[in-house]
């Protein structure tokens, strides 16, 4: 062992149990030196890039042109039922806007918009389920539509009611009409 190497390294028993409290004990160059050491290591892992093993995997996107590939017409293109997911997505992205409109509302002590936030609440989940199952293709999806677009036309009944005076209410009437359309053309 060289005097530079024995100056390095660690008196692993000194660490264990120290000489004079039973504690662990570390001397200042020890300490420094396995900062050291640990410091060039991550170095050296971020310089090098991956390990070599993650290099000889075989790339499953090795036959891919990347720079072409938009579409993505070879992995099915996009969803079958794409506009219905919109309309549910829009329905709770309206839905959501409005029943923060009506909690603003209601912490002024104005409770005209309380039913308002009941269906508003009962439609945003089953949209976003639908908007889900649209999205998989659900064997279940036409009769859960159909349930769908009844708790829709039952928000936007609640909302019309207030679309003179509250743009958001009337925002979200809207699109839970354009909801109910696309469930329609589904047959449910």
């Amino acid at each position: 062992m060289s005097a530079t190497s024995a100056a390095n390294s660690v008196d692993v028993a000194n660490l264990l149990d120290g000489p004079v409290t039973g504690q662990p004990t570390v001397s200042r160059r020890a300490a420094l030196a396995s900062g050291l050491a640990a410091g060039a290591a991550v170095a050296g892992v971020f310089a090098g890039g991956p390990p070599a093993r993650a290099a000889d995997k075989a790339d499953p996107h090795a036959g891919h042109d990347m720079g072409t590939m938009t579409d993505h017409s070879g992995h099915g293109g996009a969803p079958k039922h794409q506009a219905l997911i919109d309309a549910a997505l829009h329905c709770v992205n309206k839905g959501e806007v409005c029943i923060d409109h009506c909690i603003q509302l209601l912490s002024k002590g104005d409770t005209s918009l309380k039913d308002c936030i009941r269906s508003v609440s009962a439609m945003l989940p089953m949209c976003g389920a639908l908007a889900k199952m649209a999205a998989l293709d659900a064997p279940r999806l036409k009769a859960f539509a159909k349930v769908c677009r009844d708790v829709c036309a039952d928000c936007e009944t609640e909302c019309k009611k207030h679309q003179d005076h509250h743009a958001l209410c009337k925002a979200c009437a809207e699109s839970c009409a354009a909801c109910i359309k696309e469930c329609d053309k589904l047959g449910a």
